[in-house]
């Protein structure tokens, strides 16, 4: 079957990856000239496989009058005249309670310990070297109430599968010493051994000359789609600068542009981007940087190393599509950075970059057929999971693709999920 999949950041092209191991002649469009040029160009770097509960739970609609008023606020929210943002801040609100976040979690964790293992086989088959390290993560508190709250979702996650445990204040400085500098504020944290850091702009980079090299995947580079072509029932073609490109199927992993591809075609898809940081520091002090991948739970900045670098990540803005660097919201990120680890780096030279997170009010990514389009697939919606989330993901959609029962349930993934329709 020709398939012909719109995207190359890591999630179509984990995508492309079940396809052509499946036998497919795949083709992938990407309007930027290599892989990983947007939101998978300097992610938080993290695999966190067992920290994917919903950015919608019933303790985040207390703290929202507070980030909103906030400056410094982690979440930051611009109104506009769009009816997308505002649909989709009412859909968060909803997706906001104790129930519905359980459900997702559990959801979640099953996809995300699918994709853990097909990553690990995908490394063992492979041979790709994206400073992938098996660090483990320690997420700390600040609070009391933080830290209960956290404990009672290792607890709950305990039964889903996750390995976890809880340290206090010494317990996380004695794991990852180079914590000292905040050691007086923290209360506790939770550790996650089985966790993992790595570079994904790499893997892509190494999962694009592989498909190319290996498994015959050709790639249109610099080519953006314009539309999609859609009669009797079917996506014909994608169109592009070039002219049409047919194909029997296509898959749509275009990140936050993936709305805009199918408006035309009846379909509201409910994602909107949230606009995340990141900073790539140069590692000065090896002692004075984290070992272990850290996330400051009341910061809510995240912490890892990516080879030489110190990775650092934050913030979820609903400011739009404008993936411009603000210098305001950057120079938080610096002096966030500069508190917990000091001497880590030099602060000369801080690899600054913004994405565009495409995400979905519960945070469960929409996968599957495109109601009236069998044969557009949808992998979109991962939002700040994506290198988690990719490898699973590109797997159900390849399987759905075959005619083959998914390897996880559909339930709160498919269109009907979602209130995807016509």
């Amino acid at each position: 079957m020709d398939v012909l999949v719109l995207g190359a950041g890591v999630v179509g092209l984990c995508a492309a990856y079940a396809l052509a191991r499946d036998g497919h002649r795949v083709t992938v469009l990407e309007r930027n000239p290599e892989a990983a040029r947007e939101a998978s160009y300097a992610n938080g770097g993290q695999l966190s496989y067992s920290y994917v509960a919903p950015l919608a739970g019933p303790g985040v609609v207390p703290n929202i009058p507070g980030w909103l008023l906030r400056a410094d606020s982690p979440l930051r929210f611009r109104p506009r005249l769009d009816l997308a943002q505002w649909r989709w801040g009412l859909a968060f609100l909803a997706a906001c309670t104790a129930e519905r976040s359980e459900e997702t979690t559990r959801r979640l964790l099953r996809l995300s310990f699918l994709s853990r293992d097909l990553m690990r086989r995908l490394v063992a088959e492979e041979g790709f070297d994206f400073d992938l390290v098996p660090a483990g993560k320690l997420v700390v508190h600040s609070s009391e109430a933080s830290f209960a709250a956290a404990r009672r979702l290792m607890e709950f996650q305990a039964g889903l599968g996750s390995v976890q445990e809880a340290l206090d204040a010494a317990g996380c400085v004695a794991l990852e010493p180079a914590l000292r500098n905040i050691a007086p504020r923290l209360v506790g944290g939770i550790h996650t051994p089985g966790e993992e850091a790595a570079d994904c702009r790499r893997f892509c980079l190494n999962l694009s000359d592989a498909l190319r090299a290996r498994y015959g995947v050709r790639f249109a580079w610099g080519t953006p789609v314009r539309q999609l072509v859609a009669q009797g029932g079917r996506v014909r073609a994608a169109m592009t600068p070039a002219g049409a490109v047919e194909a029997d199927a296509f898959v749509l992993a275009a990140g936050a542009a993936a709305p805009f591809l199918v408006r035309p075609l009846g379909l509201r898809l409910p994602l909107y981007p949230l606009k995340g940081y990141s900073l790539s520091l140069p590692i000065d002090d090896e002692a004075a940087a984290p070992r272990v991948s850290v996330t400051d739970a009341a910061r809510k900045v995240v912490y890892a190393r990516v080879g030489p670098v110190l990775r650092v990540a934050a913030m979820a803005d609903l400011v739009g599509h404008d993936a411009r660097i603000d210098p305001a919201r950057l120079d938080l990120l610096v002096r966030e950075a500069r508190a917990a680890f000091p001497a880590a780096a030099t602060w000369e030279r801080l690899g600054p970059w913004s994405g565009l997170r495409p995400a979905t009010p519960t945070s469960a990514p929409v996968l599957g057929p495109a109601p009236g389009l069998p044969n557009l697939m949808l992998d979109v919606g991962q939002g700040a999971l994506g290198f988690t989330l990719a490898m699973a993901s590109g797997r159900v959609v390849a399987d759905l693709l075959a005619g083959r029962a998914p390897p996880v349930p559909l339930d709160g993934f498919d269109a009907a999920s979602h209130g995807i329709g016509g």
